[in-house]
């Protein structure tokens, strides 16, 4: 796969070996990525995705632009990058896409429309309805588009949802052809979506956990809008990155409550290691006892973001035949 970022220089992303062709004609897709997420996850998200496309893609060309919204606030460090290296925003207008990926930000707000970037993120959602072929949601933006189409209001969970689940297919579709059932994908959020609040307003779920609620679910516009309410885009450590950095921040006085252990990640031994530390950490609540956090190992059978590649290659084919089917009819 060539992948061309057409900011300044490439942003660098894992050489992986792509998958198996699945288009019938190769195509140039043209894909953005507006990636919203804080400071300390802005570069990771980079390349979750980047090495989603490079594994899903084959042997199509992809144009890949990032974008952040001028709304989230950035630290001088954070904006300067995002200044150097990611397409202005201004410039989404003028340009053709074939797909979208919007990620979700870090909540400041009581309620979504009171967020800083709501206007400008229900901006992107009018646009892309008839500016693109498919375009993703992930998390915050899958429930921000929501409530913007149908007035449908996520509700708090009484704990957060962190951790790595079963997921079930509930549907047939495209985009989970060929999908293990059931795929296990990664969660972290504080609210949910109604399964049935969804399907009164012409969502189809897609994907579903026992635990977690609705993961992926889907509704045809004049684009085809894919929502993730989970992370199949997720590394295997991108949980125990947010665990610990919660775990700092409950130590710095910056959040009322101890974080829970994301659920179905860590080893038993680790699981009763972080139990004991939670204990002392309740107890002494100091900045240093960071540095005696005990050694972190994932579960063995941990398979987080393996059916991922399955369902971008999915997407990719979805886009690419859009693109080649606009070609023939010129």
């Amino acid at each position: 796969m060539t992948l061309l970022s057409d900011r300044h220089r490439p942003i660098a992303s894992p050489a992986l070996a792509p998958g198996e062709d699945v288009f019938a004609q190769p195509a140039e897709l043209t894909i953005g990525l507006i990636n919203n997420m804080p400071d300390t996850a802005l570069k990771a998200t980079e390349r979750q995705f980047m090495r989603l496309l490079t594994a899903a893609a084959g042997n199509v060309r992809i144009r890949f632009h990032c974008f952040s919204l001028p709304s989230v606030n950035r630290s001088e460090a954070a904006q300067w990058r995002v200044d150097a290296e990611y397409t202005d925003i201004a410039d989404l207008t003028h340009l053709r896409f074939d797909g979208l990926i919007v990620t979700g930000a870090e909540p400041v707000a009581a309620s979504l429309p009171e967020e800083p970037f709501w206007q400008d993120l229900t901006g992107i959602i009018d646009w892309a309805k008839t500016n693109t072929r498919s375009t993703i949601w992930s998390c915050l933006a899958a429930h921000a588009a929501v409530k913007y189409l149908d007035g449908i209001d996520r509700h708090r969970r009484e704990a957060k949802c962190s951790g790595v689940y079963d997921c079930v297919k509930v549907a047939n579709d495209w985009l989970t052809e060929d999908v293990p059932s059931p795929l296990r994908i990664s969660h972290s959020r504080l609210n949910e979506l109604y399964e049935s609040e969804l399907a009164a307003r012409g969502y189809r779920v897609l994907t579903h956990s026992r635990e977690a609620g609705v993961d992926i679910f889907a509704k045809r516009l004049e684009s085809e809008f894919i929502f993730f309410q989970g992370h199949p885009e997720y590394e295997a450590l991108s949980l125990q990155r947010e665990y610990l950095r919660d775990i700092a921040r409950f130590l710095a006085d910056e959040r009322d409550h101890y974080p829970d252990i994301p659920e179905n990640y860590f080893d038993a031994e680790t699981e009763e290691s972080l139990a004991g530390f939670a204990e002392r950490a309740r107890r002494e609540r100091k900045v240093t006892l960071t540095s005696e956090l005990p050694a972190l190992t994932l579960r063995s059978d941990l398979a987080a973001g393996s059916a991922a590649t399955v369902i971008f290659r999915n997407w990719l084919g979805h886009l690419a035949e859009g693109a080649n089917a606009a070609l023939a009819a010129r």
